[in-house]
C-alpha cells in the first residue's frame, strides 16, 4: 500500500464492516495453525519425520521444531511491524495470512523421512520458521487494526477482537486433534493428520479475500496525511529513542502474561500425565472446555474495559492469577476429572483470556501511531518468545528438582508472573502518548 492510498477518500461504511470479521478470522486461523502444529509436534512429527530407531529422541526433535517457531516469532514482530508502520496496516495483515496460510497447507504435503530422509526434517523445520514469522506479524497487527478502527468508547471491546480470534483457534485445533486421534491409529499416521494442515488453503484463501475488503485505519490514514508515516519514516528509530518505555510496559507485561498462560496451558497437562497418572485426554478436554468458555469471556471482558478502563481488568485478573497460584495445583492433585476441569477453566477459561482481552487497548494505548505496530510487534514477540518458551520447562524442571514432586516452587512462579503483568500495568504510558498524538507534525520526535 501506498502513501497515497493511504491518504486517499475515507471508505464506504459497509467496507468498515468487514474490519471485525478479518480481525477474528485472520487470527482464528493464524493461531489455529499454530497450536495444531504443537499438537501434531507431540503425537506424530517425530514417527513421521525423524528415525524411528529411537522415538524417545524422536518426539524430542519433533518438539524442538515446535520451539523453533517461537524463534522466529520477533523477526516476524519485528520486520513486519516496520512495514506496518512505514507502509499501512492491510497489507501486513494480508501478507502474514497468506505467509501462515501457505507454510501450514505445504506442512500437510510433505514427505516422510521414510521417503526422503534428512529432507524430510530440514523442509519441516524451513516451514515452521515461516509460520513462526506469520505467527510472530500477526498479533500485533491485527491489534493495531481493531483498536484504531474504534472510537473512544469501543477501544475495549473491539481492540479484544485479535484475543478473541485466539480462542477460536486454540477450541477449532484442539477439537480437530480430539477427533482425529478418536479415530484408529494407522488413520491418523497415514493421512488422517494431514486432512486440517492441507485444509488451511482453501481457508487461506477465503481469508485473504475478506482481509483484503477490510479499509486501512483512520488513524494511520491521519498520520499519512500529516507525514508522522511513509516510506521515508523510521519506525525503529522513533521507537527506540522515543518510545522505550511503552515498550517496556509491553515487554513487562507479556513476559508475565506468557509464561503464566503457556504453565497453565501446557505444563499442567505434562503434569497431569506425568506426576498424578491422569490419562492424557482428561486434560485435554479440559482446555477444549476451558477455550470455549474463553470464547465467551472475551467479549464480555472487553465490554468491561470499556466500562472500568483495560488497566483495571489487567491488574484484576494479575490479582486473580496470584490468588490461583496454589489451588489450582490443589485441584490437580485430587485427580478427580470435575476438579481438574474446574481448575483449568477458572485459569484458561476466565482468568487468562480476561487479560489477554484487555491486552488489546492497553498495550495500543502505549504507543503513537507512527510506531503502534512496530512497538506492539516486538515488544510482544521478543518478551514472548523467552517466557512463553521457557517457562512450563522451566515449571517442569523445578518439579522434576523438588522432593515429592511438590509444586509450591511452581506457584511461586505464578506470582512472579502476576507481579510483573502488575508492574508493566501500573507503568503505563498512555498520558504521554496521547501528548504526543497531540504534536504537530513537525514535532514526531518528541518524548512519549
Amino acid at each position: 500500500m501506498t502513501l497515497n492510498n493511504a491518504a486517499s477518500a475515507p471508505p464506504d461504511p459497509s467496507s468498515r464492516k468487514a474490519v471485525g470479521p478479518a480481525v477474528v478470522i485472520g487470527s482464528a486461523l493464524e493461531w489455529f495453525d499454530f497450536y495444531l502444529y504443537a499438537s501434531m509436534a507431540a503425537l506424530v512429527f517425530g514417527k513421521l519425520f525423524f528415525p524411528a530407531s529411537n522415538p524417545t529422541t524422536a518426539t524430542l526433535a519433533s518438539m524442538a521444531t515446535f520451539a523453533v517457531g517461537f524463534l522466529a516469532r520477533p523477526f516476524g514482530g519485528i520486520v513486519f511491524g516496520l512495514i506496518g508502520d512505514k507502509f499501512g496496516r492491510k497489507t501486513v495483515l494480508s501478507a502474514t495470512f497468506l505467509l501462515m496460510g501457505i507454510s501450514s497447507g505445504l506442512i500437510g504435503l510433505l514427505p516422510t523421512y521414510s521417503s526422503v530422509g534428512l529432507v524430510a526434517p530440514i523442509l519441516l523445520v524451513l516451514l515452521r520458521l515461516l509460520q513462526g514469522l506469520g505467527a510472530g506479524a500477526e498479533l500485533g497487527s491485527a491489534t493495531a487494526v481493531a483498536y484504531e478502527h474504534a472510537d473512544a468508547k469501543t477501544r475495549g471491546r473491539k481492540g479484544s477482537l485479535p484475543a478473541l480470534g485466539v480462542n477460536i483457534g486454540l477450541f477449532g485445533s484442539s477439537l480437530t486433534v480430539t477427533v482425529l486421534t478418536s479415530f484408529s491409529d494407522e488413520f491418523l499416521y497415514d493421512w488422517g493428520w494431514r486432512i486440517p494442515f492441507v485444509a488451511t488453503f482453501a481457508l487461506a484463501g477465503l481469508g485473504f479475500w475478506v482481509r483484503r475488503q477490510m479499509p486501512e485505519t483512520p488513524e494511520f490514514e491521519k498520520a499519512a496525511r500529516t507525514a508522522k508515516v511513509g516510506a521515508k519514516a523510521r519506525p525503529l528509530r522513533s521507537l527506540l529513542q522515543s518510545n522505550w518505555r511503552g515498550l517496556a510496559v509491553v515487554m513487562a507485561v507479556t513476559l508475565g502474561y506468557n509464561g503464566v498462560s503457556y504453565i497453565f496451558k501446557t505444563f499442567s497437562l505434562s503434569y497431569l500425565t506425568t506426576f498424578r497418572d491422569v490419562p492424557a485426554n482428561v486434560g485435554a478436554f479440559g482446555i477444549t472446555l476451558a477455550s470455549a468458555c474463553a470464547i465467551i469471556t472475551v467479549p464480555i471482558a472487553g465490554r468491561i474495559c470499556d466500562v472500568v478502563g483495560a488497566k483495571t481488568v489487567i491488574l484484576v485478573g494479575a490479582a486473580a492469577t496470584a490468588a490461583l497460584a496454589f489451588p489450582f495445583f490443589w485441584l490437580l492433585d485430587t485427580g478427580q476429572h470435575v476438579a481438574i476441569w474446574t481448575a483449568l477453566i477458572l485459569a484458561t477459561g476466565v482468568v487468562v483470556p480476561a487479560m489477554l482481552s484487555a491486552q488489546g487497548a492497553f498495550l495500543s494505548q502505549q504507543f503513537p501511531t507512527r510506531t503502534r505496530v512496530s512497538g506492539l510487534g516486538t515488544g510482544r514477540e521478543v518478551g514472548g518468545a523467552f517466557s512463553g518458551g521457557l517457562a512450563p520447562v522451566a515449571a517442569l524442571a523445578l518439579v522434576t528438582a523438588t522432593p515429592g514432586h511438590a509444586t509450591w516452587a511452581v506457584s511461586l512462579m505464578f506470582v512472579g508472573g502476576a507481579a510483573l503483568i502488575a508492574v508493566g500495568a501500573l507503568f503505563d504510558q498512555i498520558k504521554a502518548v496521547e501528548a504526543d498524538e497531540a504534536q504537530p507534525a513537525g514535532a514526531v520526535g518528541g518524548r512519549c
